[in-house]
């Protein structure tokens, strides 16, 4: 089983996707990765057709915004495999556009644009914020419920049986594949994905509406406090799991198998 994971852009999620497929780096698959870095450029056809020459079983491809110009066009050559769209904002008319063409999608809202002003990112910045975003969307159940849904796809394929996802990972259903067992920490997790997805509409005024610097570096600004709290939230979350001992887990067996535990010194079930 050959997976393919093609980034277009910087989505939060994207950065570690190939790794929650293989954490322990001996399960049954192989992965290759493209990227085109920070710019969510329109590709030449010849370039992903590398990709494609791989003849991957499952291409996974992360982006910002996936109907904008650059990523639509590189859904267009890549369909031609089983391909998966993750993205954090999604039209009804292009979730439409997508099931037409049996082209699979996973919707994230809460993994929200950066304050993208040269006065006020830099790579630390740029780093930091990343680092808070990737907490919020590990803790709130994001990451798992994204590793349920990527491992579901995949052993459908192996059997035959594959339908493309088409999901949208809000604040609920995020929290719900998180299992928390403490209701103060599912709240607090529920809440720091909520804010986080607030993000984008403070960074999107900031990037794109606002044209006096001053305005657009404190929305910016603004906009980082924001996931700064959020995964502030999200670490208090795990904190309360973990004083509880009721951390749960879900690594991959060799085969692909999901385990789980819940105690740190319990045995890993099946």
């Amino acid at each position: 089983m050959l997976v393919c994971v093609v980034k277009f852009g910087a989505l939060g999620v994207s950065l570690l996707t190939e790794y929650i497929l293989d954490e322990l780096a001996d399960r049954d698959i192989q992965t290759r990765v493209f990227s085109t870095g920070s710019k969510m450029r329109c590709i030449e056809e010849k370039e992903l057709k590398v990709v494609l020459d791989l003849n991957p079983d499952l291409i996974i491809f992360a982006t910002p915004t996936a109907s904008a110009e650059g990523p639509k066009k590189a859904i267009e050559i890549l369909k031609r495999r089983p391909l998966i769209v993750i993205t954090n904002q999604i039209s009804t008319d292009f979730k439409k556009e997508l099931k037409s063409k049996k082209v699979g999608y996973i919707v994230i809202p809460a993994d929200s644009m950066l304050g993208a002003r040269r006065e006020f990112l830099d790579p630390t910045e740029m780093v930091l914020y990343n680092s808070d975003v990737l907490k919020v969307l590990a803790v709130t159940g994001v990451f798992r419920k994204l590793q349920f849904e990527l491992d579901k796809a995949i052993e459908d394929l192996k059997s035959n049986n594959y339908t493309p996802p088409s999901l949208i990972i809000d604040s609920k259903t995020a929290a719900d594949a998180a299992r928390f067992n403490n209701p103060y920490a599912k709240s607090k997790a529920i809440a720091a994905y909520e804010i986080a997805s607030l993000v984008s509409r403070i960074s999107m005024k900031a990037c794109f509406v606002e044209k006096d610097m001053k305005d657009y570096v404190i929305l910016a600004s603004a906009a980082h406090e924001l996931m700064r709290i959020a995964a502030k939230l999200s670490d208090e979350a795990r904190e309360i799991e973990k004083s509880n001992d009721t951390v749960f887990r879900t690594p991959h067996s060799k085969n692909g198998k999901i385990l789980e535990k819940i105690k740190l010194l319990q045995s890993l079930q099946s």
